[in-house]
Order: structure tokens, then C-alpha cells, then sequence
């Protein structure tokens, strides 16, 4: 199993966990769709499996072992709102560089123009902006990607371009894949396996 969630409990506060013993997991090259209503608690656990929240109990587990707490996670996350994930007094170069430095071939595949780099975040749309961090999430050390409602906020015909550019990298790359989202629609157009949220707790 590539990702694997067990036995995760989580909760805001001491009265109602959001999580109460889930077990998940996805293997390799797999594209999973996480299906539930917002405010579920479908991006909670979502943060637990990138490593960004700590389970109070329970592990996540990469390959069979502890996820790794390096400088760049092999589970990436993309979120709904680009213009969140990265720093607005950078331009989008030093952002990308964190992550790595991709070839000129890989920026047209992906639709990013090289100009872009040399902007910060607030002079892109909201859909080159997505791009650009389809693109970081995609770096060579990335084993598994969470795409957190990635396209909810964009139009019909760029969610479609987004989504076509990452499966692209994924199936090629063998990639994991988990797709949270509330739409039926794209989880039955973009995966191989569908999970409602209410059969996790």
C-alpha cells in the first residue's frame, strides 16, 4: 500500500472527533475520489494524510513506513485556493524553486508560460495560478498527490485542462492519486475508485 491511514481518530475539540478510527488506504497508480458535503471533514483528514495535521491517535503510514518528515513530503497537496498555498511577496520562480526546477519542455506541457515566473501570485488568474501549483506538487520526489477540491473555483473548460495536464503526469509517473471532492461527476471521470466520507467514520 502506498498511503495508508489506520485506525485515525481527530477532533477539534474534546467532545466530537471529525475522525473516529479511519482506515484508508491507496497503493500505487491508484486514483481514489474521496466523495462527501463540505464541512465533513473531508480536508481534515486530507491534511492528516499529507502530514500537515497530527492525528491525536492512529498513524499514517508511506510505503509500509512512518510518512517521512522531509523538506519536501512525497505526498503533496493541491488546494482549492492557489493564491493560499504560496507566499504573495515571492515571485513564482523562488516558489517553484523550493520544490525543484523544472525543464522548459515540462512548463509548455503543463501550459505555463515562462513569463509567469517572473510575476508573484496576485498578477495570475486564478487558473494559471492552479496551474503553477499542479506543476510544484509534481516534482520528481512526489510519489502521491491530494487534490483538495482543486478545480471547484475555476471555469468548466479550465477545470478540464487542469485535470487532463496532472492525470497526463500521474499515469505516466504511476503517481497515487486522491481527488477530494463533493462532485459525483468529475470523482466517475477522473478515478478508479470512488469513497464516500460517511463509510470512513
Amino acid at each position: 500500500m502506498l498511503l495508508e491511514a489506520k485506525n485515525i481518530k481527530f477532533g477539534y475539540n474534546k467532545s466530537r472527533l471529525i475522525l473516529n478510527g479511519v482506515n484508508f488506504g491507496i497503493d500505487y497508480g491508484e486514483r481514489v475520489a474521496l466523495i462527501g458535503p463540505s464541512g465533513c471533514g473531508k480536508s481534515t483528514l486530507s491534511q492528516i494524510l499529507a502530514g500537515y495535521l497530527k492525528p491525536q491517535a492512529g498513524e499514517v503510514l508511506f510505503d509500509s513506513k512512518p510518512l517521512p518528515r522531509k523538506e519536501f513530503c512525497p505526498v503533496q497537496m493541491v488546494y482549492q485556493h492557489p493564491e493560499k498555498a504560496v507566499n504573495p511577496r515571492w515571485k513564482l520562480r523562488s516558489t517553484l524553486a523550493e520544490a525543484w526546477t523544472p525543464d522548459a519542455e515540462f512548463l509548455d506541457d503543463m501550459g505555463i508560460a515562462p513569463e509567469w515566473l517572473d510575476r508573484y501570485p496576485a498578477e495570475l488568474s486564478g487558473g494559471e495560478m492552479q496551474r503553477f501549483c499542479v506543476a510544484r506538487a509534481l516534482a520528481p520526489q512526489t510519489k502521491f498527490i491530494i487534490a483538495d477540491e482543486m478545480s471547484t473555483m475555476l471555469d468548466v473548460i479550465t477545470q478540464a485542462q487542469i485535470w487532463e495536464l496532472m492525470l497526463r503526469q500521474i499515469q505516466q509517473r504511476n503517481i497515487g492519486l486522491l481527488a477530494v471532492t463533493h462532485s459525483m461527476e468529475l470523482a466517475e471521470r477522473v478515478c478508479t475508485r470512488i469513497v464516500r466520507f460517511e463509510e470512513l467514520t
